[in-house]
């Protein structure tokens, strides 16, 4: 595949990513107005329990100061407070951030830094850990909106843009805070936002969509055959193949990282281009049955070129020759990935396959290449693990292989081959969760550097030849009438046959006996 198509194919995958992301903020903020609603209009957050051991517990909260926000962004906030049992008369207020800091000034605080959803929790921090107490806050002129009192306190206010601060203290000024807070605002302007950034953004995903597919149009890669024509049996249709070089260097491998980050650039913006263009590939094999051509090729293409870089990288490490810039097949480079082009595929199978059936397969591949690691993290701590890796069984043999090279010169064969198995079983679950085969990943390690579904079978067995065929008796003469009257032999094989026996005979050359007698009965009579 050309430069240009290639660069064609990721720009036009960015657009549809950007529209995406649209059509999910805009999906979520249309979610948002049809269930976070209370009876009055507001939209509230869970009630968080907040618990201070000074005397003020503050929030910064910014409305950015620019004509292109409203004069009201958040439309009427209201902030409720519930004392915890036992509790006092509880204060809240709201006044721009200066003020409050200044009046703060020389106090003991505790200021919220970061509020998270799914539980909702916040982050804090203390603030003049040396400084004393905070004065009483209703004596105070600066409030743009308060409320104070016992019981439940809520404070309505209409927002405005600028840098403000919202506190919560108790009303004379004591510590110890402990209350159940919910924060809600009320605005007329979230649904059509949701309803504008959905319908634009749908707009660009098609828009990238189309020019994905329109990029990718040409003729098909010609499929590589396997030498001999024929696979091994039990081979699968999906192949990953390396070469290990017999002299690799003893340290090479410690700047590879930096090697490969031309390649990593490259491949993240592909991959880019192959999440839409999967989608659209499994919308296609849902209503034909059919893996469209040239997407298969181009994500085949990137598939191949990850395993290049990977087999040079910390994958592998299996050889020092610098992967080339290209999707398409090199049999000259020592890693190559092959993945057959399904005639016909299962539409219902696009459903669940992807997701639900490769499941115990993905167990596996995160023990191989370190995704447990991640999900453990995000079970346990949910989304503060954010974006997180770990080394798999892949990463840490790799490891003992790059030192064992260094000080003796050498790779372990028998880690080599089973670091390619493992590569060779994740390469195969992730072509099959991209729809690209319907048939099940087997469960096993084909361990080496030669995948068995690339060896070619030995030749099937010449077939014996049949015994010759036993000689039949001649078929009794039958006489027929010939021009004269005379009869001829029509069961004389070396009589040739002329007139009117020519044209009893027929194109075949031969006639049945019905035929036969039939003539016979004609010619009678006139005798």
């Amino acid at each position: 595949m050309r430069t240009r198509r290639i660069l064609a194919v990721i720009a036009a995958a960015v657009l549809a990513l950007l529209g995406l992301g649209l059509v999910v903020s805009g999906t979520a903020l249309a979610v948002i107005h049809a269930t976070q609603r209370d009876t009055a209009g507001y939209y509230t957050s869970p009630v968080q329990r907040v618990q201070s051991s000074t005397t003020v517990l503050m929030a910064r909260l910014e409305l950015p100061d620019t004509p292109v926000l409203p004069a009201s962004p958040l439309g009427t906030v209201k902030v409720t407070a519930r004392p915890v049992a036992g509790g006092g008369p509880l204060f809240i207020g709201i006044a721009p951030r200066s003020a409050v800091e200044g009046w703060l000034s020389g106090t003991r605080y505790e200021r919220i830094t970061d509020v998270r959803g799914r539980p909702l929790r916040s982050d804090t921090v203390i603030v003049n850990a040396d400084g004393g107490a905070a004065p009483v806050p209703t004596g105070a002129g600066f409030w743009a909106a308060s409320a104070s009192g016992p019981g439940v306190q809520t404070l309505t206010w209409t927002s405005g843009r600028g840098s403000w601060a919202v506190v919560l203290m108790n009303a004379d000024a004591s510590t110890g805070i402990a209350a159940d807070v919910v924060v809600g605002a009320r605005t007329a302007a979230l649904l059509p936002i949701g309803l504008s950034l959905g319908g634009f953004g749908l707009l660009l995903l098609a828009a990238g969509i189309v020019l994905m597919v329109a990029a990718l149009r040409g003729p098909p890669e010609p499929a590589p055959d396997p030498a001999g024509g024929y696979l091994a049996p039990g081979s699968y249709p999906v192949r990953l193949d390396g070469r290990l070089d017999p002299q690799l260097s003893r340290w090479l491998w410690l700047v590879k990282w930096i090697l490969v980050v031309p390649h990593a650039f490259v491949l993240a913006l592909l991959w880019l281009a192959v999440v839409p263009l999967s989608f659209v590939a499994g919308v296609a094999i849902l209503f034909t049955g059919r893996y469209p051509r040239s997407i298969f090729d181009f994500n085949l293409g990137v598939l191949r070129w990850t395993w290049r870089v990977s087999y040079y990288a910390y994958s592998a490490l299996g050889t020092d020759r610098y992967p080339p810039f290209r999707l398409r097949p090199d049999a000259s480079y020592p890693a190559d990935f092959t993945v057959d082009y399904p005639r016909r595929l299962s539409r219902g199978l696009v459903l669940v396959k992807w997701w639900l059936l490769a499941i115990p397969h993905y167990l596996v591949v995160a023990l191989f290449a370190g995704g447990w690691w991640a999900g453990a993290n995000w079970w346990q701590h949910g989304n503060r693990a954010g974006v997180a890796s770990g080394v798999g069984l892949i990463g840490l043999l790799v490891l003992v292989a790059a030192v064992i090279l260094a000080f003796s010169g050498r790779y372990p064969k028998p880690l080599y081959d089973f670091v390619l198995g493992m590569n060779r079983w994740c390469y195969r679950v992730l072509a099959y969760a991209m729809l690209m085969r319907d048939e099940y990943p087997p469960f096993r390690l084909d361990l080496g550097g030669a995948d068995p579904g690339g060896v070619p079978a030995p030749p099937a067995p010449p077939t014996p030849p049949s015994p010759p065929a036993e000689p039949t008796a001649p078929a009794e003469p039958t006489a027929l009438a010939g021009e004269g009257g005379e009869l001829v032999d029509a069961g004389c094989a070396a009589a040739p046959a002329s007139g009117p026996q020519r044209r009893a005979a027929g194109r075949g050359g031969s006639m049945n006996l019905h035929s036969r007698q039939s003539l016979v009965d004609t010619i009678e009579p006139s005798r």
